[in-house]
């Protein structure tokens, strides 16, 4: 499948060289979405230095289970393949096919699918959305003092 259109030019063209050297280099290509990775942690706001540290501040910031799973199984992936001066030969064409499939995955569920529904919620009317606002204000117990 092509990259997921939210993700940055830079993700994208990571994604895409990945995809051209497939077939002459799983290994390869599975390092590129590696770091394809990286960078979307990037992009969700962490610092992009520590996968493992970047999926704790995620989940402290709401990230849905799936996409914790799915990072978590690059990562593992990742730190079980890849160590100074190796590279696992186990990094095949079907390990580098489920990582293509995990960053697309990853920035539907984090960056489309959260865009698409706020440009939905801002068609509501406005005065529809102050009394959701509301609603949502009393059932935190938020008095807005």
């Amino acid at each position: 499948d092509p990259p997921n259109l939210s993700l940055n030019d830079e993700i994208r063209a990571d994604y895409a060289e990945a995809a051209d050297i497939l077939a002459r280099s799983p290994r390869g290509a599975a390092a590129l979405l590696r770091l394809s990775i990286q960078k979307l942690s990037r992009q969700l706001g962490k610092p992009g230095e520590n996968l493992n540290n970047d999926i704790a501040a995620l989940v402290a910031d709401g990230l849905p289970t799936q996409v914790q799973q799915a990072l978590d199984i690059v990562r593992v992936i990742g730190n079980n393949a890849v160590h100074p001066g190796q590279i696992d030969l186990r990094d095949d064409r079907a390990t580098a096919l489920r990582l293509f499939s995990l960053v697309n995955l990853i920035a539907q569920l984090m960056i489309t699918n959260p865009k698409q529904v706020g440009q939905l919620y801002e068609s509501l009317p406005a005065e529809e959305r102050a009394k959701i606002d509301k609603r949502n204000r009393k059932a935190r117990g938020d008095t807005g003092k």
